[in-house]
């Protein structure tokens, strides 16, 4: 591997909402003319240098693209909140994808990033559908011959504990702001214990990149209206859940479901029914860990990378 290759280049794309338009960063490591691609999305506060030891481990082989999800990171922040949705995200992955031009795509997701990669995939099965029924092939737009080579969830699935979200929607929209990056990393490891064990080097590195410093402060990342469309009524998450199975239920690609063995996001009932529900499904529990794992511990990265790699 290149030492070009040991850190990632900062990009960027432009994404459209009903509000307007606005750019996504994405961190790219590897080739960049290289059309096998890995695309890798974090989880809700979460920035997309979270993959780093992910993306170092596999950027001799594939482009690996790791975006920062608006709202977040180098993002720009939406004009609109509402829109901090899970159906705006794919419609910017979208567009990430139809820029990248792979010619084969594996997508890992945290968390979230797990959803929008089963929003993508469902919305790509829908698209290879309509092909047949479509006399002007040549009329669809590139992303609808979008297909997953092989898809890893980290620690999510289509049902989603409403203990878990009530747990993880206390702190989002709370302001923080800490006079050291010493004081930041406690804070975040006193809100983290799920993320299980560390290393004080690994602790900062999962910090640095969701505190920067802003005028002698360090302060969260992500803009704090995300917390404003996360109040979802039982009916509400019930229809969102069915949509997520359809989707889930559609991916016709090798499936690794990582899940923490104390995760209260995704239960274990839940990914043994993901597993019976998908026959190209497998599951790797991660011992010790709650929501979600880092994939930092080479004992994590280790079957991930070797997954994407066979």
């Amino acid at each position: 591997m290149s030492d070009a290759s040991l850190e990632p280049r900062l990009e960027f794309v432009t994404c459209a909402s009903p509000a307007g338009l606005h750019r996504m960063a994405y961190w790219e490591w590897g080739d960049p003319a290289n059309d096998q691609v890995v695309v890798c999305v974090h989880g809700l506060t979460r920035s997309g240098r979270d993959f780093d030891t992910l993306a170092r481990r596999l950027a001799d082989r594939y482009r690996v693209v790791c975006p920062d999800v608006v709202g977040r990171g180098r993002s720009d922040w939406l004009v609109n909140p509402a829109f901090y949705t899970v159906p705006q995200y794919v419609s910017d992955m979208v567009t990430l994808v139809a820029r990248l031009r792979p010619a084969r795509l594996s997508w890992v997701g945290t968390s979230m990033g797990g959803l929008i990669g089963l929003g993508l995939a469902g919305a790509a099965a829908f698209a290879r559908a309509m092909l047949p029924l479509r006399p002007h092939v040549g009329m669809l737009p590139p992303q609808a011959g979008v297909r997953l080579d092989k898809l890893v969830l980290n620690d999510v699935g289509p049902r989603l504990e409403t203990g878990a979200l009530a747990r993880i929607g206390q702190y989002v929209g709370e302001p923080g702001a800490f006079g050291s990056f010493a004081e930041a990393v406690a804070n975040m490891r006193a809100n983290s214990v799920t993320f299980g064990p560390h290393t004080d080097e690994q602790w900062e590195h999962l910090a640095r990149f969701v505190y920067p410093e802003q005028d002698g402060k360090w302060v969260k990342h992500y803009d704090l209206a995300l917390a404003q469309p996360m109040a979802m009524t039982p009916e509400e998450l019930a229809a969102g859940e069915q949509v997520l199975w359809r989707s889930y239920d559609a991916i016709d690609c090798p499936i690794l479901i990582v899940r923490g063995e104390q995760s209260d996001l995704l239960t274990r009932a839940t990914a043994e029914e993901m597993r019976q529900r998908n026959p190209r499904a497998q599951v790797l529990e991660v011992p010790g860990v709650g929501h979600a794992p880092t994939l930092m511990a080479d004992s994590q990265v280790t079957p991930v990378a070797d997954f994407l790699l066979a």
